[in-house]
């Protein structure tokens, strides 16, 4: 905790305030959302695929509109797309909790949704301005606060749904609320960092749009990225699937406690990774050990014998703790080789294509990985795994040709982080 403080006063007061925020803003979600489809089918007794439309929608929202968002933030600064996402979602929440009837609630989960696609890219791009040499540090630091957000929102929100969920709605409008204020009186306006391309100056949307897919070293890594993307979304997917088969009625505690051992993990060895990282390893090493390891980590589910309840626990346990592991080892020169390879320019952007282009390897990725467990369980339930170990060392395989090539490299023609 002290070196965490510590990190955290070393940087400027805006850096630390949006640390803070995002810390505020996991809370808020993590208490909500984990809680939400039981509210539409238990509460509001919704047919399964209403539930799922709902859910849909506000994922659809989000993951197909962050190139929005950064297209905004880089024509129009950081601090109006951040304030705005928060006031969205603040209506989004109060809405959900109140709504009772399809139509409603599909407009607060989509406003929920384009609310994240504004301020994900927008926080990204600012603390990548605010922080300067230092990203790979402020992202560390940024992660942990990151994650110890998800780490508290499923507890704080388990408390409240003691009284109804409409509580648990309400508390979390309240806390994005309380951002926003705080954000429009606190957060100095910046807009993007990099030469002539702030205000007015900027091109046409489409130019912007283009000259970013037109980035080719930018394009292959994040779409090398994409598949590490897919390896951490298990979690929620394959993991809680393979918890279930083994552990019938005790799958639901066992799923709360991987995902609050994932948050655990990163918390606490994430500015350990990132300082061990930075002393031995250049910035792409880092990248390849981490996806290779985020592949490793499907190793322990796939020799594990499915009879045995207790050893399918301690596979699922190791499977987690080696993937949140690599994920924050990752993560910090992950967000660092973004700007790395936009030169400093529409910053937002980038992230905000990056992060379509994750979303889209996650969608496609579950829908081929779901059909393949229901195919192969019965038969081959280790081929799944060794699918997703297969991924792990593709993505770790291609970051090495990229990195060899120098694609992973700044282009010297573009301008230096300021």
């Amino acid at each position: 905790m002290r070196r965490l403080l510590a990190q955290t006063r070393s940087f400027t007061p805006a850096a630390r305030l949006l640390m803070v925020n995002q810390f505020a803003i996991n809370l808020a979600f993590y208490m909500l959302i984990p809680y939400l489809a039981a509210h539409l089918a238990g509460d509001l007794r919704l047919e399964a695929w209403a539930v799922g439309l709902v859910l849909g929608v506000r994922n659809l929202s989000q993951q197909g509109m962050f190139l929005i968002g950064g297209t905004l933030a880089d024509r129009y600064g950081y601090k109006p797309p951040i304030i705005a996402g928060c006031l969205l979602r603040t209506a989004g929440f109060a809405l959900l909790g109140w709504a009772d009837g399809l139509p409603a609630l599909l407009a607060a989960s989509a406003a929920t949704g384009f609310a994240g696609a504004l301020f994900n890219p927008a926080v990204r791009a600012y603390l990548a301005t605010e922080a300067g040499p230092r990203r790979v540090d402020a992202f560390a630091v940024f992660n942990v606060y990151y994650q110890a957000g998800m780490l508290l929102g499923p507890v704080v929100g388990l408390a409240l749904l003691a009284a109804d969920f409409r509580t648990v709605c309400t508390a979390a409008a309240l806390v994005f609320a309380a951002l926003s204020a705080l954000q429009a009186r606190a957060l100095p306006a910046r807009l993007a960092s990099a030469t002539g391309v702030g205000g007015p100056g900027l091109p046409p949307v489409l130019a912007q749009w283009a000259r970013a897919v037109g980035n080719r070293p930018f394009m292959l890594f994040a779409v090398a990225m994409a598949g590490s993307y897919v390896l951490t979304f298990q979690v929620y997917l394959v993991l809680p699937l393979a918890a279930d088969g083994a552990l019938g009625d005790e799958a639901p505690k066992a799923t709360t406690a991987l995902f609050v051992l994932s948050a655990a993990v990163a918390v606490a060895g994430q500015l350990r990774l990132t300082g061990w990282a930075k002393r031995r390893l250049a910035p792409h090493r880092a990248l390849v050990a981490g996806v290779a390891c985020m592949g490793a980590a499907f190793v322990a589910p796939a020799l594990a014998p499915t009879t045995s309840r207790g050893w399918v626990l301690v596979a699922l346990a190791l499977s987690v703790t080696l993937l949140a592991g690599a994920a924050a080892l990752v993560y910090p020169f992950e967000m660092d080789t973004v700007v790395a390879l936009c030169g400093n320019e529409l910053v937002a952007t980038h992230y905000g294509l990056y992060n379509t282009v994750s979303g889209l390897g996650i969608t496609l990725g579950n829908l081929a990985l779901g059909a393949l467990w229901d195919t192969a369980r019965p038969g081959a339930p280790w081929l799944v795994w060794v699918v997703l170990i297969a991924i792990g060392a593709g993505c770790a395989v291609t970051l090495t040709a990229l990195a060899r090539s120098g694609r992973l490299d700044a282009d010297p023609a573009l301008p230096a982080p300021v």
